[in-house]
């Protein structure tokens, strides 16, 4: 099956933006200040990556050339809480970052205190949308307790940045760093996959996997190594790209003496260990046959990736 990777990340980001767009307040809705600085934030690039991941999760489990109804509207979910976690992420008393996805930051436009409401405001908006998803009730309440658990403190992403925050200034190690990229960075590609499988193999489709609990344990592995993966290449292009390419603020692991995968094992063995992660996450798609070769496409591009 030939696959076109480019397309497939192409026609996933405008899935997830038309939905984002219809799902967020606009602009002028009072008060105004907070939805423009939810849609600066949300609209300010980013290739959706995570989003990606959930629609073609969703549709190859479903067995559908198309990803099943809605599934666009789990995967703007997953892409608000992305961003509440970026908003955040870089507000002074965290990262204290002023360029995202090659933008100025929330904080920097519109204030501190609206940036964190913006933020808070994204996570709510997000759980609003998870409860209104077209599956029934009992799938809907499994996504929304696997997204609360990934966005959590125990392996979750609040969880990871606090171990981020935490390690700053220490000498890292390999436990340290694979405790982080896990939570911090890996839990919410990991629930991307693993919410998407849930919503295809609710789809009712003939076609698709009977068996959903096979499927949500088979995507948490797959992305397990590839979320890991994915943050590996990120330290890696933190030292080796520049802030135009990056988005962001290059050098910024390493001013901040961040615990990275490079800082414990050297830019090349971290090369060597994402692409071998892929190469194990892989197997957990075998099942699938065919039906894999767009994720297992998107998964290759998370690590060749240059920004």
């Amino acid at each position: 099956m030939l696959v076109d990777v480019k397309e497939i990340l192409r026609c996933g980001a405008e899935r997830t933006d038309r939905a984002l767009d219809r799902l967020l307040p606009s602009e002028t809705r009072v008060p105004t200040a907070i939805h423009q600085a939810m849609r600066h934030s949300v609209f300010a690039g980013g290739k959706r990556l995570r989003p990606v991941l959930c629609i073609e999760a969703a549709r190859m489990v479903a067995g559908t050339l198309e990803p099943p109804e809605g599934a666009e509207n789990l995967a703007a979910a997953i892409e608000m809480l992305h961003t509440y976690s970026l908003i955040h992420d870089d507000l002074p008393a965290l990262d204290n970052d002023e360029l995202r996805r090659g933008k100025p930051t929330c904080h920097v436009v519109f204030g501190e205190a609206i940036a964190i409401l913006a933020g808070d405001a994204l996570q709510t908006q997000a759980y609003e949308t998870l409860a209104t998803l077209p599956r029934s009730a009992a799938a809907v309440v499994e996504i929304i307790r696997l997204v609360a658990q990934a966005t959590g403190t125990i392996e979750g992403m609040i969880g990871g940045q606090v171990l981020d925050l935490e390690a700053e200034h220490h000498q890292p190690t390999a436990a340290m760093v694979d405790a982080i990229h896990r939570a911090k960075t890996g839990a919410l590609i990991r629930v991307s996959l693993a919410a998407g499988a849930v919503y295809g193999s609710n789809a009712g489709n003939s076609g698709g996997t009977p068996d959903g609990g096979a499927d949500v344990d088979r995507l948490t592995e797959f992305g397990r190594k590839a979320g890991l993966a994915f943050q590996i290449v990120d330290d890696i292009l933190d030292m080796t790209e520049d802030s135009e390419h990056l988005g962001k603020t290059a050098g910024k692991d390493l001013a901040s003496d961040k615990a990275t995968w490079p800082a414990v094992f050297g830019i090349e063995r971290s090369r060597e260990d994402a692409n071998r992660l892929i190469t194990e996450a892989f197997t957990y798609l075998e099942p699938y046959g065919e039906r894999a070769d767009a994720l297992k496409a998107v998964a290759r591009y998370l690590v060749e990736r240059k920004n």
